[in-house]
């Protein structure tokens, strides 16, 4: 296989959030223990490991140090970005299978566009779980916005949309590692993705939350941006039709920008995340 690490959701060298890329050839997959033990060797939040199944098809199935994942958005980001700079696709459309199901991706020649599953709400909190996922942060019911309450949602994965008031709170947020793996594990979601609606330079301003799956915090998240994108959606704060931008990663010193589109149908809604990404280093497998 041919490994490559990949900065995603930025077009600046060592910011935005790291992928592995594994790509495969038209060779079936490894054995899941190799996979995984790769994953952790690299040490990134996610590795995408990917096989050509036909003409404009792929497969790709993705790994934490921990285990597999249904869908990483970021790192689907950086594999066909990969794939489009070693000349192994063009700009087009392609289908790309996932254990999420199946997604259409489009390449454009300075970025890359991913379709997010089918979204679909997940459950809503009473106050009183709602004050336990914010004094996971540190934080209060004092400083969730007004008309806005926590929501899990999917678009692949389901995560907690945990909103707060101003980027004051969003920064002074620390995270409960051990609370937020049992909540994690209560409510049966990949973890929490908070964020600081309407700020002048963006849809919103996020941090993202999996120490479930080993990913204390990550600066970019697709997945997760896709799901609020549907949540703003929903409350009115962005429009079919338009193109929305979310900025991540800033805390960690790896700033990073997450765009989405979501588009209405005689089938729903459907949304779409994108951005830009950078190759950054080249890789090989010794045998042993």
């Amino acid at each position: 296989m041919k490994l490559y690490i990949a900065d995603a959701f930025t077009a600046t060298r060592f910011s935005g959030n790291q992928a592995g890329v594994a790509l495969l050839g038209t060779e079936d997959f490894p054995a899941e223990e190799l996979m995984r033990a790769l994953a952790g060797e690299l040490k990134h939040s996610e590795t995408a490991f990917v096989r050509q199944t036909g003409a404009r098809a792929f497969h790709i199935r993705y790994f934490t140090p921990a285990e597999e994942v249904d869908l990483c958005g970021h790192a689907t980001i950086a594999a066909f970005t990969v794939l489009r700079d070693t000349g192994a696709v063009s700009p087009g459309d392609y289908a790309l299978h996932t254990r999420s199901g199946d997604l259409e991706i489009g390449v454009d020649p300075g970025a890359v566009w991913m379709d997010m599953a089918a979204p679909k709400d997940g459950q809503s909190f009473s106050p009183t779980e709602q004050a336990d996922l914010y004094a996971a942060y540190g934080l209060s019911l004092a400083d969730r916005p007004e008309g806005l309450e926590p929501q899990a949602v999917s678009t692949g994965l389901m995560d907690i949309l945990l909103p707060v008031k101003d980027l004051d709170a969003l920064n002074r947020a620390e995270q409960d590692e051990g609370a937020v793996t049992r909540l994690s594990k209560r409510y049966d979601v990949v973890g929490v993705h908070m964020f600081c609606p309407n700020t002048p330079d963006a849809a919103a301003h996020c941090r993202n939350f999996a120490p479930l799956y080993a990913i204390p915090e990550e600066a970019a998240t697709g997945t997760s941006n896709g799901a609020l994108t549907y949540y703003l959606y929903r409350r009115g704060l962005v429009r079919a039709g338009g193109e929305n931008r979310f900025v991540q990663g800033e805390k960690m010193g790896k700033p990073s920008e997450i765009l989405s589109r979501i588009t209405e149908g005689t089938d729903g809604v459907k949304v779409r995340v994108g951005g830009r990404a950078l190759p950054t280093l080249k890789c090989e497998l010794l045998e042993g």
